[in-house]
C-alpha cells in the first residue's frame, strides 16, 4: 500500500482544524479531541485501518502500520520517555509544597537575585538545568519554584512559568549535549564544543526576548496566582509585593540545603551521566554512575531524599496523602501529553515530513534557508523538535557541504533553530507546560506558550541570517 502525500498533507488540515473547533466550541475534553482528530487525519490521509506494509509519501517502505498502531504507539513512547518522571515530579513537587521547601527556595532565589528580576531568574535556571537535562523534566521538577515566588510575590504564575520554560526548551534545542543538537553536530561533521560556545552566546537573546514577552504580556494579561490550596486561580492584576515577600515567615521551613538538595541531586546525576557517557567511560563505577544518571533513576532518587527529609516532620499517613494529591493532578498531564505524541506519530508513519521535506529541497530558495525551512515545516507537522532538527540536518547536511557555499556551522545551527517553532498540540511540552500552568483554554494555551516558543523562533531565524552575512 502507498501513502499519498497530497492526500496526507489534506487530512492534516482538516484534522487540526477539527482539533481546534473541538476544543473552543464544544464539551469534549482535550484528550479525547485530540485521539479523534488523530483518526480523522489517518482515515482521510489514506493511512490503512488495518495493520498494513506500506511505502510511506516519503517512499520509505514501513512494516505493519495502521492508525490504531501509530496512535497506541505514540502515546505508549511519549509516556515511556516522560510519564514516570511526570509522576515522580508531581509527587516531589507535592512535597516542596506542603514542606515549605518550595517557599525556602523562592526566598532564596529572591535574596539571591534582587527584587523585580524573579522571571530572568527563572529563565536562566532553566537555561542552565536545560543542557544536561530533557526540558520536560526540568519543567516538572522546577516548577515548584515559580509557583512559590507567585505566591509571595503575588507575580502571576503564567509570566513566571513561561519564562522558566523558556529558559528550558532553548538550550535543550540549542545546546549540546542534548540529544538533538549533538546529532546535527554528528551528522554535519562540526565541532561540538565550538558549536556549544557559539549556541550559548546565541541562546541569551532568544530567551531575553521570552522573558519580556512573560514579563509585559502575560503576567498582565493572565494574573493567576496559587492559592494556600496550590490551586491557580484569577486575581486582578496588582503591583508585586516584594516587601511582604522578602520578609516572608520562615519559621518551620527547612534549610536551603535541605530544600534543594532533592531537586539538585537528580541534575547533578544526570550532568554526572551525559558527561560520562559523552566520554564513553567505562568500568564498574561509571556504569553505576551512568544507571543512576538515568533520568528517571535520577528524579526518583531525588523524591526518595525528598520523603525522608523533607518529610520527616509529617506522620506517614500525612506523607502518603500529599503524594497521592500529587498523582492525582498527574492524570490528565498524562493523557494530553501522550495524545499530543499519538497525533505526533501518525504523522511521522505517514511519511508526510520527509515528502515536504524532499519537494523543498528541489525548489531555488537560497541554501541558507533550506534548514531553516525544513526543520521549522518538520516541527509544525509532527511536533518533535528533536525530530523536526535531525531530520532537517539529514536532509539539508549533503547540499549545504557539497554546495562549499554555507558554513556547516551555521546550517546545523539552522537545523536546531527551526526545531523551536510554534510548539503546539502535537508537542508533548506544550502539555506539560500549559497543564502543570493550570492553563485549559486553547486560546490562552496558544498565547501562553505558542507565542512564547515561535519568539525565540524569530529571534533565533534573524541571528542565522545576520551570521549568513559573515560566516562563510
Amino acid at each position: 500500500m502507498e501513502i499519498s502525500g497530497i492526500r496526507m498533507l489534506i487530512g492534516l488540515l482538516i484534522g487540526i482544524v477539527l482539533l481546534i473547533l473541538l476544543m473552543l466550541k464544544t464539551k469534549i475534553q482535550a484528550f479525547l479531541a485530540l485521539i479523534l482528530s488523530t483518526i480523522l487525519v489517518g482515515v482521510i490521509g489514506g493511512m490503512p485501518l488495518i495493520a498494513t506494509d506500506i511505502v510511506d509519501a516519503a517512499g520509505v517502505f514501513r512494516p505493519d502500520v495502521s492508525i490504531i498502531n501509530s496512535i497506541t504507539g505514540g502515546f505508549g513512547s511519549t509516556l515511556g520517555s516522560i510519564g514516570i518522571i511526570i509522576g515522580f515530579g508531581v509527587m516531589m513537587g507535592q512535597i516542596f509544597e506542603v514542606s515549605g521547601a518550595a517557599k525556602r527556595m523562592a526566598h532564596t532565589f529572591l535574596k539571591l537575585f534582587g527584587k523585580g528580576k524573579e522571571e530572568a531568574a527563572l529563565a536562566l535556571t532553566g537555561f542552565l538545568v536545560s543542557i544536561p537535562i530533557f526540558c520536560d523534566s526540568g519543567f516538572i521538577v522546577l516548577s515548584p519554584i515559580a509557583k512559590a515566588l507567585s505566591r509571595t510575590t503575588k507575580k502571576s504564575v503564567i509570566g513566571l512559568g513561561a519564562a522558566l520554560a523558556a529558559g528550558l526548551v532553548i538550550t535543550h534545542s540549542l545546546v549540546p549535549p542534548t540529544p538533538g543538537p549533538l546529532g546535527v553536530c554528528g551528522i554535519f561533521g562540526v565541532n561540538v564544543g565550538l558549536f556549544i560556545l557559539l549556541t550559548i552566546v546565541l541562546a541569551l537573546p532568544m530567551a531575553a526576548a521570552c522573558i519580556l514577552y512573560s514579563r509585559k504580556y502575560l503576567a498582565r494579561k493572565y494574573c493567576r496566582i496559587p492559592d494556600e490550596k496550590g490551586n491557580i486561580v484569577d486575581q486582578p492584576y496588582q503591583e508585586p509585593d516584594y516587601n511582604s515577600a522578602f520578609h516572608m515567615d520562615m519559621k518551620g521551613t527547612p534549610s536551603t540545603f535541605a530544600a534543594f538538595l532533592p531537586l539538585l541531586l537528580p541534575i547533578a546525576l544526570i550532568l554526572i551521566n551525559t558527561i560520562a557517557s559523552a566520554l564513553k567511560a567505562s568500568g564498574g563505577f561509571w556504569s553505576i554512575m551512568l544507571f543512576l544518571g538515568q533520568p528517571i533513576v535520577a528524579v526518583g532518587l531525588g523524591l526518595l531524599v525528598a520523603i525522608f527529609t523533607l518529610g520527616r516532620p509529617f506522620s506517614r499517613e500525612n506523607m502518603l496523602h500529599e503524594m497521592e494529591k500529587g498523582m492525582a493532578s498527574a492524570g490528565i498531564i498524562m493523557l494530553v501529553t501522550g495524545g499530543g505524541g499519538a497525533l505526533g506519530r501518525i504523522i511521522t508513519d505517514s511519511g508526510l515530513g520527509g515528502y515536504i521535506a524532499n519537494g523543498l529541497t528541489e525548489t531555488s530558495i537560497p541554501l541558507i534557508l533550506l534548514p531553516l525551512v525544513i526543520a521549522t515545516l518538520m516541527r509544525l507537522v509532527q511536533g518533535s523538535g528533536t525530530v523536526a532538527m535531525t531530520t532537517a540536518a539529514s536532509i539539508t547536511a549533503p547540499i549545504l557541504i557539497a554546495s562549499g557555499s554555507v558554513n556547516p556551522m551555521l546550517g546545523a545551527v539552522a537545523c536546531c533553530v527551526g526545531s523551536l517553532f510554534f510548539s503546539y498540540f502535537n508537542d508533548s511540552y506544550f502539555w506539560v507546560v500549559n497543564r502543570t500552568l493550570g492553563v485549559s483554554e486553547a486560546k490562552e494555551q496558544l498565547r501562553v506558550w505558542s507565542i512564547t516558543s515561535t519568539i525565540a523562533w524569530a529571534v533565533g531565524v534573524i541571528e542565522v541570517l545576520v551570521l549568513s552575512i559573515f560566516m562563510r
